[in-house]
């Protein structure tokens, strides 16, 4: 198993910085791409950013240039750094993994693990 950790959410003005943290553990192994996911009340859930074990992170248009994604391989942790904030960016920030596949890890099916989620607000 892997459990994902969250944290760094909270109250910012519009166009304001925050730092979004996620701490994986358990079968680290089994991950391959991290990433986030956010969700507003009566939407439906948005893709934010994805990196793969290497590479660079991929962006939704919408955070590009203000998003990004950084990863950390041996600590095991993914970062989204958030800059020029807007109010709709006010919504629940997700980190997702996804499983390799491989050996002894679970068949990946897309954003196999989540953690609880981290609540971001953005005031106009």
């Amino acid at each position: 198993q892997v459990q994902l950790v969250e944290s760094g959410g909270g109250l910012v003005q519009a166009g304001g910085s925050l730092r979004l943290s996620c701490a994986a553990s358990g079968e680290t192994s089994c991950i391959s791409a991290m990433g986030w996911l956010r969700q507003t009340p009566g939407k439906e859930r948005e893709f934010i950013a994805t990196v793969p074990g290497s590479g660079r992170a991929y962006y939704a248009d919408s955070v590009k240039g203000r998003f990004t994604a950084s990863r950390d391989n041996a600590k095991n942790t993914v970062t989204l750094e958030m800059t020029n904030l807007k109010p709709e960016g006010t919504a629940v920030y997700y980190c997702t993994s996804d499983s390799t596949g491989w050996g002894t890890c679970p068949e990946t099916s897309g954003h196999d693990y989540w953690g609880k989620g981290t609540q971001v607000t953005v005031s106009s």
